[in-house]
């Protein structure tokens, strides 16, 4: 039988053999450091919270973590409520003015990667959840996201120059997998609003732009980027997983490696380019 919150406050009391007056002391002299009778709990409260399903205040619950001798997001755990989960939600509202995140005050613990395949390559673009063997928790904040089952994150490798500058190697992505058919041409503003897809070919990964012809699926890389356009079969030989929604990089912080050399602009007229791709180039 699954306990409410306030059956396991009650089984915290009694494990330390308190009484409900020793619970209305203890409290008393809380609200009296606080100059506040919000803090202090009655037996009459007391009882209604441990047998009626009343939920206590948070200043209660501070006195009741205070006296109990346990942590404070302990007992918020049992109404239901994980701290630890706040930066999964932070996507739920979109300020509108630039500001610095002190959301990393609320979250001390996470669930992140702790072992990845011993194959993880990081000069291949890699599908981070495959990759992932076990989830550990450690003191780091926003790789909580990771624990989202509606995203799936992907590494670029260092040698994959196809999305560059815009996604330049080293990258993470984030990549929301109900978003895994090509969007219809379109015009775009900038190159920005053009998505951005996370492809799973038979020889690896890739991020790029797409488009579809018949039954091919068109790789479009960043002009700048070097990388030429690949046609491949749909689905035999490419799989779209999802459109890449987030991304994280260093700015500044990396290096072309030994067998890559530095991209070259490459021109070319629009008949050479694939018809549907024409708008987007």
């Amino acid at each position: 039988m699954q306990l409410n919150g306030g059956q396991k406050l009650r089984a915290l009391r009694e494990t330390l053999g308190y009484r409900m007056r020793d619970v209305e002391l203890a409290s008393n002299q809380i609200a009296q450091r606080f100059a506040s009778d919000e803090f202090a709990i009655p037996p009459s409260r007391l009882s209604d919270i441990e047998t009626k399903g009343i939920t206590p205040s948070i200043f209660r619950l501070y006195s009741f973590a205070a006296i109990y001798r346990r942590e404070y997001r302990e007992l918020l755990s049992f109404y239901g409520l994980e701290l630890d989960a706040i930066p999964v939600h932070l996507g739920f509202a979109q300020p509108q003015k630039s500001h610095l995140s002190a959301a990393s005050n609320n979250v001390t613990h996470v669930r992140m990667p702790t072992r990845l395949d011993p194959g993880f390559s990081f000069q291949k673009t890699t599908d981070l959840r495959r990759a992932i063997e076990q989830w550990g928790t450690v003191p780091l904040t926003y790789l909580g996201l990771f624990a989202d089952d509606r995203y799936t994150y992907g590494y670029v490798g260092s040698e994959d120059y196809t999305m560059h500058p815009i996604l330049p190697p080293g990258s993470f992505v984030q990549v929301d997998e109900t978003k895994n058919k090509v969007s219809g041409d379109g015009i775009w503003r900038s190159e920005f609003e053009r998505p951005i897809y996370f492809v799973e070919m038979r020889d690896g990964y890739t991020c790029c732009w797409c488009s579809m012809k018949r039954d091919s699926i068109v790789l479009q890389p960043h002009p700048l980027s070097g990388v030429a356009v690949r046609i491949l079969r749909y689905p035999q030989e490419a799989e779209i997983l999802g459109q890449v929604v987030g991304v994280a990089m260093r700015l500044g912080d990396w290096q072309y490696s030994a067998s890559q050399a530095v991209p070259k602009v490459r021109s070319a007229p629009l008949r050479d380019v694939p018809g549907s791709l024409a708008k987007g180039v």
